[in-house]
């Protein structure tokens, strides 16, 4: 992975006004990220990032998504990838169901089948406003090792009896699913969603055996080369099973997790070390006194805090303190390691990236009669897109009369996951950024180990990365 960005720069400073700015919007409604909606108080976030001067576009190799160099309602906080700023915020995959094996069920009910089982994609509700650290004894007892987060669920979620559960409907509810999520939970899910919806695969998997479809209506039942054909024609409509089919791609989606997670771990102890949002925000509050012992360490903090007053400002007047710490989502803080990469966003790159590689990333979401699913584009279908409704407990289709691409909600898949550790407050753009490209090359290398091994039947696999580019896998 390149350098974080480095204490004193531009770009950390825009950073942090980031993370400022998203524990500031924990509350607001996703749905209010859109073209559509006028939210008063993210416009004033958007302001007050668009104001700090930073070139956006692609400075340093980080671009956002963005619009003649700013960001607005329909491009703020939703990563860097091709299809991300399309239609609603939150990919389909942290919404949708799939039937069950009785064939019953709703896709929109939000339920996920495991065989026989089901998962609510529900999640409990924090309390809105419910921050920690926000006061200076509060924040030196976690950089001691305080732990609260044992005991006090009740005060975030309500007593056991009354938790009550909706939609992820806010930034807060994506900072509950980043915190407690096992950790290839979402692409599990999704993998399970498509293989439901029999999405395609990639086009390279029609040239494997067991993929071709002959036609042979026109062969007389009672000849024997319609019995001879009849038998090519069933074992090659198999598919794929151990290999190439389901149970192997919901092996590859998590073996390769762990991989993931151990190169990111490398990174983050062995190389970077780099200081979490709230250390650099204790950092900030402190930069006075540190100035009068360390002058050149603190005058980079108090520039930091200089390039960022309006936000700082802001942040100062939410917490009750006055004091211009983080406010952070999870009561015991950031985990205790460093920043930089990011695990979650290093999982979310190698995850996603599998799943691109198996099935066709050009299909797109559409209603079909009473079905709703992913696939290629066939007369009489017509787009949608959801939200939740008011309930938070139902969705909506807000569907625009454009169709959502598999590539476009799959690169939001994990966008959405890893910057809801931003919204959290333990992460940077940066960290997000960085880390998805390094989980996509690892990615990549276990589908070029898996072509290796399987030399029967020569086919490319075509994966589209996180820049727009396509890498080729196979045959050669």
């Amino acid at each position: 992975m390149p350098p974080a960005p480095a204490l004193g720069s531009a770009e950390l400073a825009y950073e942090m006004a980031e993370v400022y700015e998203l524990a500031l919007l924990r509350d607001e409604p996703l749905s209010d990220f859109s073209k559509t909606q006028g939210n008063a108080n993210i416009a004033q976030s958007l302001d007050r990032l668009n104001d700090i001067g930073y070139d956006i576009t692609g400075r340093d190799g980080r671009p956002r998504k963005n619009v003649g160099g700013s960001i607005t309602t329909q491009t703020a906080f939703r990563g860097s990838s091709p299809g991300v700023e399309n239609g609603p915020y939150l990919s389909q995959f942290m919404l949708l169901g799939n039937k069950s094996v009785a064939g019953d069920g709703d896709v929109t009910n939000g339920i996920i089948q495991y065989g026989a089982l089901s998962i609510d994609q529900r999640v409990p509700v924090a309390r809105a406003g419910t921050d920690f650290m926000t006061e200076w004894n509060d924040w030196l007892d976690v950089q001691n090792g305080a732990d609260p987060q044992s005991g006090n669920e009740a005060d975030i979620f309500g007593a056991p009896g009354n938790v009550t559960r909706r939609f992820i409907s806010t930034p807060r509810d994506l900072a509950t699913y980043v915190h407690y999520d096992a950790l290839y939970e979402a692409y599990l899910n999704t993998c399970l969603i498509l293989l439901a919806m029999k999405a395609p695969t990639d086009p390279g998997f029609d040239k494997l055996s067991g993929r071709n479809t002959l036609h042979w209506n026109s062969l007389n039942p009672d000849s024997p080369a319609f019995i001879t054909r009849f038998f090519e024609i069933h074992e090659r409509e198999a598919g794929g099973f151990a290999l190439w089919g389901g149970p192997h791609i919901l092996t590859l989606v998590t073996e390769v997790a762990t991989r993931a997670l151990k190169a990111v771990r490398y990174q983050k102890f062995n190389t970077h070390c780099r200081l979490r949002p709230e250390a650099l925000a204790g950092r900030i509050e402190k930069a006075s006194r540190i100035e009068l012992d360390f002058p050149s360490l603190g005058k980079l903090f108090s520039q930091l805090e200089d390039e960022i007053q309006d936000t700082v400002n802001t942040i100062q007047s939410r917490n009750a303190s006055g004091a211009k710490l983080l406010p952070m989502a999870f009561q015991e803080g950031s985990p205790m390691h460093p920043s930089y990469g990011a695990g979650h966003a290093t999982v979310a790159g190698a995850c996603v990236t599998i799943l691109k590689a198996y099935f066709d990333t050009s299909a797109v979401l559409v209603k079909r009669g009473s079905d709703i699913l992913f696939s290629h584009y066939k007369n009489g279908d017509s787009p949608v897109a959801f939200v939740p409704d008011n309930t938070m407990n139902a969705l909506l289709d807000v569907n625009d009369g454009s169709y959502l691409t598999l590539e476009g909600e799959l690169n939001k898949l994990a966008a959405n996951i890893s910057i809801a550790r931003n919204m959290a407050g333990v992460h940077y753009f940066s960290d997000y950024y960085d880390s998805l490209r390094m989980g996509e090359e690892i990615a990549i290398g276990i589908l070029e180990e898996q072509a290796l091994c399987y030399k029967t039947d020569p086919f490319v696999l075509s994966v589209p990365t996180f820049d727009g580019d396509v890498r080729r896998i196979g045959h050669r």
